[in-house]
């Protein structure tokens, strides 16, 4: 009976997993679209709304989590995320043969700088394993902070002011991003012709994306507690491999440049919104906005302290920092990105995830 039972919500959890992703995916594409209808300017679009839809899936799923009072969920969905996006999927980008990863140093750097100071913030403002409510508020003002540097860049990249390029290759990058490549153009942002029927069924898409956004993620935390339960764990340690890997399958299969199937390389191509070669800064945006937006959000749907377990500031944290740091040396000693930085983001997912999973797993909640 316990079998089926386990078969079932490994079902349910792969189910949730498909729903999540295709409602990010296609919530994130129609709503960029209907931004543009209002007349928003691109570069507005893709400091905001751009990354916020990539980071869409952690940010419901710890809302919700966190409204059903299951908070070791709410935290490891964020903490867990942002730890496996940047040790797996940016490690990819970094690492890959296939195309080469391209970012602008001074965003690099900031977006670094950012997430560091978001786990200074956690290991400073979390006491008693509570985040304070100043840490809440520090969060959020990182938040603010993420969103007027995101769209001052978008500014100044629209309009054609000098940045510098850092690329892992060999050959001397351009000095200049191509903006056909990198920013958000027509051949990115493909937007059919202004009409109120097209306008009817982008807003349709927003609001069928987020209807299957949010099936999927109730599925996910009703198959992690469930999980938890069976096997006699902690819900962290499913928040940590899980759900965070689960989260990080299209971005993975994108960094590797759909290797997985047909299917999905037309659904999210016809549903991309932001630019290809922008993935590894999506990938750092994402990371970031799971700790400055998701666990805030979290708080204040908790009504109370978030506890923030012993897994949580003993591995996930330090990790993410280190990670951060990794990222942001080269860049701002050296003027560099190297593939060896990839490397070591794996390395240290790895070890992370060795320690979760295998040396010391420690308490979640």
């Amino acid at each position: 009976m316990m079998m089926k039972i386990l078969l079932a919500t490994l079902l349910i959890y792969a189910l949730s997993l498909v729903l999540t992703a295709v409602g990010s995916r296609l919530a994130g594409r129609c709503t960029t679209w209907c931004c543009a209808l209002l007349g928003l300017p691109m570069w507005v679009v893709g400091g905001t709304v751009t990354p916020l839809c990539l980071a869409l899936p952690q940010l419901v799923l710890a809302f919700l989590a966190a409204g059903m009072s299951v908070t070791a969920l709410a935290v490891g969905t964020a903490l867990a995320g942002a730890v496996t996006n940047l040790g797996l999927a940016l490690a990819v980008c970094l690492l890959s043969r296939r195309r080469y990863a391209v970012a602008d140093r001074d965003e690099l750097c900031r977006k670094a700088v950012l997430l560091l100071a978001a786990c200074g913030v956690l290991a400073v403002f979390v006491r008693d394993g509570e985040l304070s409510y100043t840490g809440t508020g520090l969060l959020m003002g990182l938040f603010v902070l993420f969103v007027l540097t995101s769209i001052v860049f978008q500014h100044r990249f629209t309009y054609g002011e000098t940045i510098e390029v850092l690329s892992t290759s060999e050959e001397t990058p351009r000095r200049r991003l191509d903006a056909q490549r990198y920013g958000y153009t027509a051949h990115t942002m493909a937007f059919p012709v202004m009409s109120i029927w097209n306008a009817l069924k982008n807003l349709a898409g927003v609001l069928g994306g987020l209807a299957l956004l949010f099936s999927g993620a109730r599925a996910l935390v009703y198959s992690a507690t469930t999980l938890a339960n069976l096997t006699g764990t902690i819900q962290a340690l499913w928040a940590a491999t899980l759900i965070s890997l689960g989260f990080c399958i299209p971005l993975l299969v994108e960094a590797l440049d759909h290797p997985l199937g047909s299917v999905w390389k037309r659904f999210s191509i016809r549903c991309r919104y932001y630019p290809p070669d922008s993935l590894p800064i999506q990938l750092l945006n994402s990371a970031i906005l799971n700790l400055t937006l998701a666990l805030p959000l979290s708080s204040l749907m908790y009504r109370h302290r978030l506890p923030v377990g012993a897994q949580f500031r003993s591995y996930e944290v330090p990790v993410c920092a280190a990670m951060a740091l990794v990222l942001l040396l080269p860049p701002l000693c050296k003027h560099k990105l190297k593939r060896w930085q990839g490397g070591a983001c794996l390395v240290l997912y790895i070890l992370y995830l060795a320690a979760v999973l295998l040396l010391l797993p420690l308490a979640g909640a």
